[in-house]
């Protein structure tokens, strides 16, 4: 029989209506039956393209004896991460302060009022590898309640404190000798061999990336541009990278980009697609704009949906099963290749032993002049050979069982989606973007604002409840501003406007950017927003918006809260510059000469394109053809053709 979460919309909350766990959604009603029965909640929080949290459901909670005992000794609660990204941003905070890392399915036991007193994440259904059981830890969580409730009272104490802890921001607004210490910090930690961040796992990291791309041309940043050009080719060569469907994986598991955890997140293609695209300006590599292409074109044809949203993410599993959808044993792989299965195989990494659990993830193994020296044909005839094979292989690959689709509509990442769309369709000139962009743009504000304007954070089966967070109203006011700017349709001008003139009703306290609303429902703490995750921080994205919007209209307001939301993360630019990636992006065009270019008249398109031809990241565009209410054109006589 369904429990509780059968009346929820969430794709990840859908997939555990039928546990045999009573679970609740998150709301007052669990924690008045905790209060009522004086029991301690389990929390667990994931998403629904999580594998891990595939494996722990698996394993405990669709097993009838682990969820009699989670249903005598707890109040148990579901939350989708991605809906409620206040409650995962709070509770995860316990989990890094008690372990010094996170990750999901996150597992926090709190008191009937919220406060958590231990935190973890996956638990495996037996004692393994210096990890408890799953049933262990519930039966040592039960014995505390019971026996040492001052214990736990003291721990949920400072939990609290500690998840309620600010980010102080700096003295200062960050300055230009902070983004070259940032620089000098960030360009230590990048792997000189394969790109990007670190070691394994590794993952993006777009916001870093994007500092990079945005101080290239800086003689104080002389391996910037070596630097993001290599992590961005060993990317795309890599298995993160789908070659034969387009779009990015979350993240590699190894150093070297080949083997991908597999599911496929709306925010990282949109991010990456908008990155290749940049840098393809930037650093003279026209094959990044097809990785843009392609990216984008996963996204509407495999992620869109009808009406123009775009849905939040592809499973990693299918059939149960890890990136069966994605390989190829060496047999198939032949089988399908035919007579080019020697060259075409080298060239995309084919090995009858595999690369992953005997199974084979394609990637561009070397370069195609090598290859085809190697099998002594020309480098034409194997550009074709593999095009013809990605053709084949794609097709029996879409005969296959799809992985799960997360089909809810997040309005920040469809945001983000929208501003890669806008800039690919003016950049590239391919029409089929903008219009993209403008069907998102219209599905958002038809199906995620409440009758009184305010933003909803997701929708799906139409439905949308939620209310929408700092980064929601942050992404999607640059998406619209951005879709002017490639258009120079006024709506979009308009309604992004008043998305930044709401975020400051709604979000700004004074001081400071939080990340839910005013009037949002009380939790332990109101959360701020200052660190990137593999987003940009719903702060960054603020001070991004307002600075966009300060430049169009001159609003002297606008430039001040982007003022206070750059100095909101000085402090820590200065001491962990990798998590403010997009914050010192941004505070690098506060700094530099501001730029608007305005073009009015019928016969503007040439110079319009003129303009979309480089990187100008300090510079915006104000466009029209009619008596224009953008204050940036305002006195401006038509362009004379």
């Amino acid at each position: 029989m369904p429990n509780r979460l059968a009346a929820a919309t969430s794709p990840y909350l859908l997939q555990h209506q039928d546990n045999p766990v009573d679970w609740y959604p998150w709301g007052e009603e669990a924690f008045e039956t905790a209060r009522r029965l004086d029991r301690p909640i389990l929390l667990s929080v994931g998403y629904a393209a999580c594998h891990w949290c595939h494996v722990m459901a698996h394993e405990s909670f669709e097993d009838p004896a682990t969820a009699n005992v989670m249903n005598e000794l707890f109040v148990n609660v579901k939350v989708d991460r991605e809906e409620r990204p206040d409650v995962d941003g709070i509770y995860m905070t316990a989990v890094q302060a008690m372990n010094g890392h996170g990750g999901w399915p996150m597992t926090v036991f709190l008191t009937p009022d919220g406060k958590p007193f231990f935190a973890g994440t996956y638990f495996p259904k037996e004692a393994r590898g210096g990890m408890p059981s799953f049933r262990q830890v519930l039966e040592a969580m039960d014995q505390a309640w019971r026996d040492r409730r001052s214990d736990i009272d003291a721990q949920s104490v400072r939990l609290t404190e500690a998840v309620s802890r600010r980010i102080d921001p700096g003295d200062t607004i960050v300055t230009g000798t902070d983004l070259e210490a940032a620089y000098r910090q960030m360009i230590a930690t990048i792997d000189g061999h394969n790109g990007g961040f670190g070691g394994a796992p590794k993952f993006p990291q777009v916001p870093g990336l994007e500092f990079l791309l945005r101080i290239t041309h800086e003689d104080w940043a002389p391996e910037a541009a070596g630097a993001l050009r290599l992590t961005l080719d060993r990317m795309a060569a890599g298995g993160i990278y789908d070659h034969l469907g387009g779009g990015f994986a979350r993240y590699a598991t190894d150093t070297i980009w080949l083997v991908p955890h597999f599911e496929k997140m709306l925010y990282d293609n949109a991010l990456l697609a908008r990155l290749y695209l940049r840098a393809g300006q930037e650093l003279g590599v026209a094959d990044y704009h097809r990785v843009t292409r392609e990216t984008l074109d996963y996204l509407l044809h495999d992620l869109g949906l009808p009406g123009g949203g775009i849905a939040s993410a592809e499973d990693a599993d299918s059939e149960g099963v890890e990136g069966k959808f994605y390989v190829f044993d060496y047999q198939e792989f032949a089988d399908l290749t035919g007579g080019d299965a020697a060259a075409v195989a080298a060239a995309l990494g084919v090995t009858p032993a595999g690369n992953f659990e005997g199974a084979n993830i394609l990637h561009a193994a070397a370069p195609l002049d090598e290859v085809a020296a190697e099998h002594g044909v020309s480098v034409e005839w194997l550009r074709g050979a593999v095009a013809k094979a990605k053709t084949g292989l794609l097709e029996a690959r879409n005969r296959r069982v799809r992985p799960g689709l997360d089909d809810k509509v997040i309005t920040a990442w469809n945001g983000l989606a929208l501003r890669a769309l806008a800039e690919a369709g003016a950049v590239l000139e391919e029409e089929r973007y903008l219009e993209a962009g403008r069907a998102n743009a219209r599905f958002v504000l038809a199906n995620l604002r409440r009758a009184d304007g305010r933003l909803l954070r997701s929708y799906r089966a139409g439905e949308a409840h939620v209310p929408g967070f700092l980064d929601d109203y942050a992404a999607y006011a640059i998406g619209l501003l951005t879709l002017y700017q490639a258009t120079g349709e006024e709506e979009w001008f308009d309604a992004g406007l008043e998305l930044i003139r709401q975020m400051l009703e709604l979000f700004w306290n004074g001081e400071e950017f939080l990340s839910t609303a005013h009037d949002a429902d009380e939790l332990i703490t109101r959360p701020q927003d200052v660190m990137d995750n593999p987003t940009p921080s719903g702060n960054s994205l603020a001070a991004e918006a307002l600075l966009m919007g300060a430049l169009l209209t001159g609003d002297p307001e606008l430039f001040d809260r982007a003022e206070g939301a750059i100095r909101a993360g000085s402090a820590l630019a200065a001491q962990y510059p990798a998590a403010v990636g997009h914050l010192l992006a941004v505070a690098h065009s506060w700094w530099s000469p501001p730029r608007e270019v305005a073009i009015v008249g019928e016969d503007a398109a040439e110079l319009i394109g003129v303009f979309w031809e480089r990187y100008r990241p300090e510079t915006v565009l104000a466009t029209g053809t009619t008596e224009s209410a953008v204050p940036l054109l305002e006195g401006r006589l038509p362009h004379p053709g």
